[in-house]
């Protein structure tokens, strides 16, 4: 079994394929950060002429390196939502036009599905485990049960980590993407310097809020002594931002653990995925959480943390083995919950 897959959900253009043994056998990737830069975020409309520039020739290149022709698939996966609707559509559109020319079964792929699954790519790990999608959109807590299957326990009631990481970076004049940027300010901080809050920390449930804690370091930026920033001053607060939200990420997963040992006994593995699972000290702290509950830890490589093909490709794979075919008239989902069937997140963050 062998599928091609594409990811334009974002801001990186990427294509790879990947065989049902867990094997990648070419893949390319482009990333549209310098020209997302001056914008201290991401532009949509930018976002999808970049994806249109590139994706057939990011497309060749991954099957050139695998050496394969169309004919040599299984099936053709891309990422059909959620993000940002004008990418999504040019991904979609390149794969429906595959998978129609060469009479390929089309495997429209939920972008956090791609993200879900991804410790069973590098890790193997079974069904069911508690997974703790983190990103610049989103920001959850689910019980995978199966492909297909998830159980919400925990959302953000307002921004994402990863936005927040964003955000903050861009108020302190730190650059884009943010939390890399943050990271490397915050090595040579002391995250103790200022006091901001612990986010629902000690609240029942498992919902996330992070907009509170932005509000309390722009104040905390604005009482230093007028001027620029000292260089430690940015870290200070950089690390202190950063270890806030490890501390107020690390009790909403101690909740979750709870709640997954309870109802799901079989469930042996805490697992992180999304862009913000790159940042190690997120990491840390998972992985001790795990070991307090008698859990195994998984975290894919940095590589695979963040927005790629490989994460679709073998989503493509899973859905494939399952018979989880769609039709050429799978619609674009700038919005697709993992869990529809959850309640809407309440909270201050919330619109009614």
């Amino acid at each position: 079994m062998i599928v091609l897959g594409i990811e334009t959900s974002c801001d990186e253009t990427a294509a790879a394929v990947v065989d049902g043994e867990g094997r990648v056998l070419g893949q390319a990737i482009l990333s549209q950060i310098a020209e997302h830069v001056p914008y201290g975020g991401i532009v949509p409309e930018i976002a999808a002429r970049a994806h249109l520039a590139h994706v057939d020739r990011l497309v060749t290149k991954a099957m050139d390196d695998a050496g394969l022709r169309y004919a040599d698939l299984s099936g053709i996966a891309a990422t059909a939502g959620p993000g940002l609707i004008g990418g999504v559509l040019v991904g979609l559109m390149t794969a429906k036009a595959i998978s129609a020319v060469h009479h390929l079964p089309l495997l429209a792929i939920n972008h956090l599905e791609g993200h879900a699954l991804t410790a069973r790519f590098t890790d193997h790990v079974a069904f069911p485990y508690l997974l703790l999608l983190v990103s610049g959109g989103h920001c959850q807590l689910l019980a995978v049960e199966g492909v297909g299957r998830y159980r919400r326990l925990g959302t953000t009631v307002d921004d994402a980590a990863g936005e927040a990481f964003d955000k903050v970076a861009k108020m302190l004049g730190l650059g884009y993407p943010g939390g890399p940027a943050i990271a490397r300010a915050a090595e040579a901080g002391d995250k103790t310097r200022f006091a901001f809050p612990r986010p629902l920390k000690g609240k029942p449930g498992c919902d996330f809020s992070f907009s509170g804690l932005k509000t309390a370091v722009r104040l905390a930026a604005e009482a230093l002594p007028a001027g620029a920033f000292s260089e430690k001053d940015l870290a200070d607060l950089a690390a202190s931002f950063q270890a806030a939200v490890v501390e107020s990420i690390a009790d909403r997963v101690t909740r979750a653990v709870e709640i997954f040992r309870k109802d799901y006994p079989d469930g042996k593995a805490l697992v992180v995925s999304g862009g913000v699972a790159a940042n190690t000290e997120l990491r840390a702290m998972l992985m001790k959480t795990a070991g307090k509950a008698g859990l195994s830890f998984a975290a894919p490589p940095p590589a695979l943390c963040t927005d790629n093909a490989v994460m679709i490709a073998w989503a493509g794979v899973e859905r494939l083995k399952l018979g989880l075919i769609d039709g050429l008239d799978f619609k674009a989902r700038p919005r697709w919950p993992l869990d529809p069937t959850a309640p809407k997140a309440t909270g201050a963050g919330v619109k009614a």
